[in-house]
């Protein structure tokens, strides 16, 4: 095991050249980023899942109930002994044999199989109300994180001169607030990491686990190396849309249609810009060009850039995603659900009427609304 630490934190990879773990050893006059600080985001972590809880509990829904959300989930499944036994022992997504088979049996037609199927699918998902008090923490969280870093950023020179990230690196001492900031970021990310497999699971899970992990990545490999400082202005420029996203979910199932619309405007108008314009111009430059000019690179500065280049892939995937799903609200005529959605739907199959043997006197209806639909997520930190 001693060999093996040895091997993790050899000094030629973490460090650049002549510079040692003891150089960056804490004294008197100076302090500066440790290793084992990191292991305070763990309790952090706990400690901001249970603030959650209480949070969603005692605020969110209580607000959700003034803003008249009720706690209804999706339309029940018709009971139905054969149709259940299918469903919860061979598949809950039948084949068209099986469903040709299964119309027999019952003298059903296909179509209302398969609507019965949805509806029993949906059963599993989570009501409006509980996605409205996910959505509310999470914009008290953003809002808070972000205006504290733009307050804390304000103050330094590195927001006005990039440069002033590598001068003197990595003999940079770590104040308070820069600690503080760093440790509430990765706790929070923390919790996301563990609380993604109990919160309301999307077509994109695996994704945003990628990204967690990613962020999670970053955020520790910048702390331990000394790249707090520019590490700052990523948490702090990815932060800046985030708040808005989840103001629009929260206007998106109060029914505000028109605020939901505004808010993923404005969302989307900064996510881009930040995204695909300031963060390659601004800080992807910085960590590439300025720090190659004033530390050169070493084994740990790779890694780190190499994070942030996926980190912009992501960016750019979610960003099509964006733009698709603006293209078919300016079509449809308002912004609803896109392909993450929590609710399975159709516009060409029923959704109001029970399945039955006779399809013709089913009733369609457009299953994307405002209500049951998802606003598209976007990364969050170091980013979600």
């Amino acid at each position: 095991m001693a060999g093996i630490l040895a091997w993790f934190w050899n000094e030629r990879f973490w460090l650049p050249h002549n510079v040692t773990w003891a150089d960056l050893k804490n004294t008197e006059e100076a302090t500066f980023p440790q290793a084992e600080d990191l292991y305070l985001a763990f309790p952090l972590a706990f400690c901001i899942f249970m603030v959650r809880l209480i949070f969603e509990r005692f605020v969110a829904k209580p607000c959700a109930i003034a803003l008249n959300i009720q706690a209804n989930g999706p339309q029940i499944a018709q009971p139905n002994a054969i149709l259940e036994k299918v469903f919860t022992a061979i598949t809950k997504h039948p084949d068209e044999k099986r469903l040709e088979g299964l119309s027999k049996q019952l003298d059903w037609d296909v179509r209302s199989i398969q609507h019965w199927f949805r509806q029993r699918r949906n059963q599993e998902k989570p009501s409006t109300l509980t996605r409205f008090c996910e959505s509310m923490w999470k914009f008290s969280f953003y809002l808070y994180v972000f205006t504290y870093g733009v307050r804390f950023l304000k103050k330094t020179p590195w927001l006005w001169n990039t440069k002033h990230c590598w001068y003197n690196y990595p003999y940079q001492p770590l104040t308070t607030d820069l600690h503080y900031y760093y440790i509430l970021e990765l706790s929070f990310y923390w919790s996301l990491m563990f609380s993604q497999f109990t919160d309301i699971k999307r077509k994109d899970f695996g994704i945003m686990f990628l990204h967690h992990l990613i962020s999670i990545s970053l955020i520790t490999f910048s702390y331990v190396n000394n790249m707090a400082r520019v590490g700052t202005l990523v948490l702090c420029l990815h932060d800046s849309a985030d708040a808005l996203l989840e103001a629009a979910k929260m206007a998106n199932y109060a029914k505000f249609q028109k605020m939901c619309d505004l808010l993923f405007v404005m969302f989307a108008m900064v996510f881009i810009t930040t995204r695909l314009g300031i963060f390659p111009l601004w800080v992807l430059n910085t960590t590439l060009f300025e720090s190659w000019e004033i530390i050169g690179p070493f084994p740990s500065w790779w890694v780190f850039n190499l994070l942030l280049l996926l980190i912009q892939g992501l960016n750019c995937f979610w960003s099509y995603l964006i733009i698709k799903m603006a293209c078919k609200a300016v079509s449809r005529g308002k912004v609803s659900k896109d392909d993450r959605s929590d609710i399975e739907s159709s516009s060409d199959e029923e959704d109001s009427e029970p399945p039955g043997k006779n399809p013709h006197t089913a009733t369609t209806t457009n299953g994307t609304s405002g209500t049951n639909g998802y606003l598209l997520t976007g990364p969050c930190s170091m980013d979600d």
